[in-house]
């Protein structure tokens, strides 16, 4: 859906005299890809979490399709992202079920259609195992970008509006980011 920011005033609320953002104004087009880009402490991971309702803005409103995030149910919204962390979260299991775990009853057709957009196929079919390869305690078997694809894909198999992508690419390689 369409995300809009209109006049978005943020401070932390343990830091009020801080603003992080200030009248942020803002359309993001539904099928758009947008980047925040900016220095430490602009205020990109804080944009983020607001989409996500983790915090609400101190002034001014954030919609989605015209609905003020606000009056929307926190689950539902939240169930409309996808999201993928700077430094992902993977569990001591295959790749198939830390794919799978995005969405229980993805089929191994689903899985490998995620794998496939998240460009991590081809390293998963290089690997003996492939899709049954263990990747260790916290994903300690696999480099960084493994890791971020793999979190990219169990974001992907979940189809969701909105894919937030906070700093996932950081890891990868060009090709891999151009996706």
């Amino acid at each position: 859906g369409e995300i809009e920011f209109h006049n978005v005033t943020f401070n932390y609320p343990s830091r009020p005299d801080v603003k992080i953002l200030d009248n942020l104004n803002m359309v993001i087009n539904a099928g758009e890809t947008t980047a925040f880009v900016g220095a430490s402490g602009a205020g990109k991971s804080t944009t983020i979490q607001l989409i996500q309702r983790f915090y609400d803005p101190t002034d001014g409103m954030i919609t989605l399709d015209g609905h003020d995030i606000r009056s929307l149910n926190i689950q539902w919204l939240r169930s409309q992202i996808g999201i993928v962390e700077q430094e992902p979260v993977l569990f001591a299991t295959t790749i198939a079920e830390n794919i799978r775990y995005g969405r229980d009853d993805a089929t191994m057709e689903d899985i490998i259609r995620a794998a496939k957009q998240a460009n991590a196929y081809n390293f998963i079919m290089d690997l003996p195992q492939q899709f049954d390869t263990h990747v260790g305690e916290g994903g300690s078997q696999m480099s960084g970008g493994q890791k971020q694809r793999i979190a990219i894909a169990r974001a992907l198999v979940r189809n969701p509006k909105i894919l937030l992508l906070d700093m996932a690419t950081s890891a990868l390689d060009n090709e891999s980011e151009a996706i």
